[in-house]
């Protein structure tokens, strides 16, 4: 085995410094404990360093796959005991380098732990084990009328990565995101203790919240080995529709004016002109080559007519060239299909070339003014970077087309990158809506938290005082 190199940076500068000696001490116990559940192969090392980012990969020393909270429980206490850093894995598809092992230490994989223990009809809820994807829940809950309906795109996204990250989506705009969906989660802590963080009750006033906390934490703060979600009744009518613009503006325009006026549209995605070439070349559709709306309304037959006759009105007024309707599960299906494609597109129409994926949020007001700029920045330096985004929430992404070989090219494409992020910030949004920080975005979190990022590294020290949970995360290095 070779053990990887141990980084000094720490995000709390009193934790001990790492020991090669200690992480292999670690793995030799857990290998004696959980004997094949242990591996330390090169290939699949590097497969659990994986990252669709430029982000160099740093994989663990050894994969380890737990069957339950008490494995894991005890894996944490041999992890603490020997000082080896512990990074939750759950299907790889982080865009920020969240997987990656900078210190070494030990990926813990949650593909044992796929369970679902309770589906709770009346209160509209199940618990689950962190390691079911969204699409396996969903296929689990098909005869029950129910479903849960975050969907990040990554059909085998685990709902315990889409917790860690706080995930969105396409459908956020009308069922919220991870914050607001998940009920409460069972969180192994750094000493070894197995917390629950709620109860299931719609909402509670009792202390602190913990669930925020862990969600949204990036496995940085404690390891979530069970978690309660709300599910919701599959509508009785689902009406899809795409609509394309005269321009970029009036397509955020008319998002803002329906979120404004509360029309509680499910989902609404925007694609430039750009990114529907990209579309139709890899997904063989004929959209026109125009910015457009992908749209999704939600309801009874009279209310979700309803919602599209005043979407209608709202975006004719905005330039909207017609609508062009998909009202058969099929037809939906290939339509969301070709929006979940949207970054593999991007690499099919640019074959040889290389795509990173970013995305900001900004105040839904704010939209059109971000995207036009964004857009005017593209062009004044001759970039590549289609845009899609979730724009009913004010999140958007792009994804800039470079030469990996070529420096020069890598240089701009960060320096685009850093002002689209500035930029976000300074109109009071975020650097990052739903991709999470990771390695790739912890320069922007002084920005945009200021003396709130003091407040972090402390919870982050008290929690974690040996810095063993996903060090090199969320956090920027101390200085």
């Amino acid at each position: 085995m070779t053990t990887a190199p141990i980084s000094t940076a720490s995000d709390n500068p009193a934790t001990p410094p790492r020991s090669p000696e200690g992480i292999k001490t670690a793995i030799a116990v857990l290998k004696q404990r959980l004997g094949d559940r242990v591996q330390t192969g090169q290939a699949i090392r590097e497969q659990h360093g994986h990252t669709l980012t430029w982000i160099k990969n740093e994989p663990p020393d050894a994969v380890v796959w737990p069957n339950d909270t008490d494995e894991v429980r005890d894996i944490v206490r041999i992890a603490s005991e020997h000082n080896c850093p512990i990074i939750p894995f759950g299907a790889g598809t982080s865009l920020e380098g969240h997987v990656n092992a900078p210190q070494g230490g030990i990926s813990l994989d949650f593909q044992n732990m796929k369970e679902v223990i309770a589906v709770n009809h009346e209160d509209l809820d199940v618990v689950v084990q962190p390691g079911i994807s969204r699409e396996e829940l969903n296929d689990y809950l098909r005869d029950t009328g129910l479903f849960f309906p975050i969907d990040p795109g990554a059909a085998n996204a685990t709902l315990g990565g889409m917790a860690a990250t706080r995930a969105s989506g396409t459908n956020a705009v009308l069922y919220g995101t991870m914050r607001e969906n998940v009920m409460n989660v069972t969180t192994v802590m750094a000493d070894g203790s197995v917390v629950k963080t709620g109860g299931r009750s719609r909402k509670s006033s009792a202390g602190y919240d913990l669930t925020r906390l862990m969600v949204g934490s990036e496995g940085t703060l404690g390891i979530i080995t069970e978690l309660t979600v709300r599910v919701y009744g599959i509508p009785e009518t689902i009406l899809a529709a795409v609509c394309p613009f005269k321009s970029i503006e009036g397509a955020c325009n008319s998002v803002i004016q329906s979120i404004q006026l509360g029309l509680g549209v499910a989902r609404m995605e925007l694609l430039d002109a750009m990114q529907v070439r990209a579309t139709n070349f890899h997904s063989k559709t004929d959209f026109e080559e125009c910015p457009m709306l992908f749209l999704e309304f939600h309801g009874t037959p009279v209310s979700a007519r309803d919602q599209v006759e005043n979407f209608k009105a709202i975006a004719e007024e905005e330039g909207a060239l017609r609508f062009d309707w998909a009202e058969r599960e099929e037809d939906r299906n290939k339509l969301w299909k070709a929006r979940h494609d949207a970054y593999w597109a991007v690499r099919t129409m640019w074959p040889g070339m290389d795509t990173l994926a970013s995305d900001v949020c900004v105040p839904v007001s704010r939209l059109a003014e971000c995207v036009a700029e964004t857009v005017k920045d593209i062009e004044e330096h001759g970039l590549i970077a289609p845009i899609v985004g979730h724009v009913g929430d004010g999140n958007f992404h792009t994804s800039p087309v470079f030469d990996p070989a070529n420096p020069a090219e890598k240089r701009k494409i960060e320096e685009f990158l850093s002002r689209l992020s500035k930029r976000a910030i300074a109109m009071e949004g975020t650097c990052t809506g739903e991709h999470g920080v990771g390695q790739g975005k912890r320069k922007y979190l002084e920005a945009e938290h200021g003396a709130g990022l003091a407040i972090m590294r402390q919870i982050k020290a008290t929690l974690d005082p040996q810095d063993i949970f996903n060090p090199g995360k969320i956090l920027p290095a101390s200085t």
